[in-house]
Parts: structure tokens; sequence; C-alpha cells
């Protein structure tokens, strides 16, 4: 699995993925990039999805900065593809709907 998901330890803390981190620790122990990773899933033969988490939050500076994003503007990032724009997209959503739902 690790070899799938293009992640070595030394990336992420002892952690085989941010996903055994986040079971082990809590999400709030999560850095930006290690939960956008989750999200993105797996990476590509020439990066791993912390890799390329870390070009997105880099390239648009936060969460917020990632929100209201056109699907071209992710395209120009190696590894991302539909899918993985698509999972960003509905992440970001769902975080401003249950923004909306509590204020």
């Amino acid at each position: 699995m690790q070899e799938e998901l293009n992640l070595n330890e030394e990336e992420i803390g002892g952690y085989s993925h941010p996903g055994g981190k986040l079971r082990e620790l809590g999400a709030e122990e999560l850095s930006d990039a290690e939960l956008l990773a989750i999200i993105i899933g797996t990476g590509t033969a020439e990066r791993p999805a912390i890799k390329i988490a870390e070009e997105i939050l880099a390239k648009f500076g936060s969460f917020l900065g990632m929100a209201g994003r056109r699907f071209e503007e992710f395209e120009t990032i190696k590894g991302l593809g539909d899918v993985k724009i698509h999972r960003i997209a509905a992440t970001l959503e769902i975080a401003r709907r249950v923004l909306r739902a509590v204020e």
C-alpha cells in the first residue's frame, strides 16, 4: 500500500500515510498538507500525494485561498486530474456549507 500511495515514512513523521497519523493522533494534529494529501488520495509515479498537496498550498496560500478557484487553475499542478480536483472542490463546498449552517 505504501508504494501505491507514493509516500514514505520520512515525509510524514514516521507514518506510512497521513491517514495513519489521523487515526492515531486525530485530525487536529495533521498539517494542512497532510489533510489535503488524504483528500487527494494517491500521488503519481513521480510525486507523492503530500508533495502535490504542498504545491497546491504554495500556489494558493491556504484552504481559503483555494476556495472558489476555477478548475483550470488546479489543472496546472502536475499530478492533479479531474477526479482529484473534484474531490478538492467537493470538500471545500462541504466546508462552506458547514460554516453557513453554524452562522
